[in-house]
C-alpha cells in the first residue's frame, strides 16, 4: 500500500478524519482516509502498535498459507450447497471467503446497517462505521433505547440465524434451533452437550413436549423428526409428508398430537408415537403456513400463513386419531 507524504490516501477528492481502533497498548491514532461507498481497508503491523487504512481493495493476505489457507482461528463449513466461512472468535459467519479488501457480510446482515465487516492482511476481523467513519476492532452492537431491558446474559454459539426456541421448565434450559442444528444451553449461556443434527438441512421450527423428555423439529427437507432431550438423540425415523419446509409446530394439550405448518400450505396432524399422520392434510389459502397453536382444549387451532388472515380450524372427532396407530 503506497502512502503519499502528507499521508492521506485520495479518491474522489474527499477527506474526512477519523479515529482507527485503539490497539492493544492504548496508544490511538488519528490520520486522514477517504470516504467511499466500500469499507477502507485496516493493515495491523506485527507488532501490533500501527494501523494502515486504505482503499477497498483485493490484496495478499499475510497470515501464514497466505491467500490460499484459512487466517488463523477461521473454519469453514457446508451449508447445503453453500459454503460458508466462520470467524471463531467474534462468532460471525461469512459466505465471502476472507481474504483482505472482501466485504464480509451482506448489505443488512450486522445489527448496525452503517458497518461493514473486513479482514486485515494479518487475520484479524475490523468493522468500518460509514456514519461515524471510524473503523473498530469490535462488532457493532445494537443501540438500546432509554429504559430498555438489558439482557442477562448473551449466548453465542451458532454458525447461522436462530428460527425458533423453547423453554425447558424443569431444568430452565434452553433449545434453540438454527441452519446448522438444535443445541441445548444452560441459562448462563453454558452449552449442554453437542449440535444435535439429523440431517435434512436447517432446523425451522420446534416444540417441546409437555414433560420437557422430548421435543419435535422441523427442518428444510420438509422432514419431522423426534429428540429424546436427556441425550440428545433422534428417536426413530424422520417423519415424511410436506413437501416443503416445516415453519411452525405445536403439541396438543393432551400431548396426543402434534400440528405442523409447511411452505407447501398444508397443516399436518402427528401420532408422535408412531410418526405417522392421523388425518388427511388441511389445504390452507395461507400459500405458506409461518404459525400454528391448539386451543387450550385441545378441540381446534388456529393458523398464520404468507397473508394477513388467521384461520381457526376445527379438528374432526379425536377418533381420527386411531389412523396414526
Amino acid at each position: 500500500m503506497i502512502r503519499d507524504p502528507s499521508n492521506r490516501l485520495r479518491r474522489d477528492r474527499r477527506h474526512h478524519t477519523t479515529q482507527e481502533p485503539e490497539r492493544p497498548d492504548n496508544k490511538k491514532h488519528h490520520r486522514s482516509i477517504t470516504s467511499h461507498q466500500w469499507a477502507q481497508a485496516v493493515k495491523d503491523e506485527p507488532q501490533g502498535d500501527k494501523a494502515i487504512s486504505g482503499a477497498q481493495h483485493r490484496q495478499d493476505a499475510l497470515w501464514e498459507g497466505g491467500n490460499e489457507t484459512l487466517p488463523p482461528l477461521w473454519q469453514q463449513f457446508q451449508l447445503l450447497d453453500q459454503t460458508e466461512y466462520q470467524d471463531a472468535t467474534l462468532v460471525l459467519t461469512s459466505r465471502n471467503r476472507p481474504l483482505p479488501g472482501v466485504r464480509l457480510d451482506d448489505p443488512g446482515d450486522l445489527v448496525d446497517p452503517e458497518c461493514e465487516w473486513h479482514i486485515s492482511p494479518f487475520g484479524r476481523s475490523y468493522f468500518v462505521n460509514h456514519k461515524t467513519r471510524t473503523t473498530s476492532w469490535n462488532k457493532p452492537q445494537p443501540e438500546r433505547p432509554a429504559g430498555s431491558l438489558t439482557p442477562e446474559c448473551i449466548i453465542e454459539g451458532h454458525f447461522r440465524f436462530i428460527c425458533s426456541l423453547a423453554y425447558l421448565k424443569t431444568s430452565c434450559n434452553v433449545v434453540s434451533a438454527s441452519d446448522e442444528g438444535i443445541r441445548q444451553w444452560q441459562i448462563d449461556g453454558e452449552p449442554v452437550g453437542k449440535s444435535w443434527d439429523g440431517g435434512g438441512g436447517g432446523v425451522q421450527s420446534i416444540a417441546v413436549h409437555l414433560d420437557d423428555t422430548t421435543v419435535v423439529s422441523g427442518s428444510t427437507d420438509g422432514r419431522l423428526r423426534l429428540w429424546n432431550i436427556q441425550e440428545g438423540s433422534m428417536i426413530g425415523d424422520p417423519w415424511e409428508g410436506h413437501d416443503a419446509a416445516v415453519r411452525c409446530l405445536d403439541w396438543s394439550p393432551d400431548a396426543l398430537e402434534i400440528a405442523s405448518g409447511s411452505k407447501d400450505g398444508t397443516i399436518r396432524r402427528w401420532n408422535p408415537d408412531t410418526g405417522r399422520q392421523i388425518a388427511p392434510p388441511i389445504e390452507t389459502s395461507h400459500e405458506w403456513v409461518y404459525a400454528v397453536k391448539y386451543s387450550p382444549q385441545g378441540d381446534k387451532f388456529i393458523s398464520g400463513g404468507e397473508w394477513t388472515d388467521l384461520r381457526m380450524v376445527k379438528e374432526r372427532q379425536a377418533a381420527h386419531r386411531d389412523q396414526g396407530t
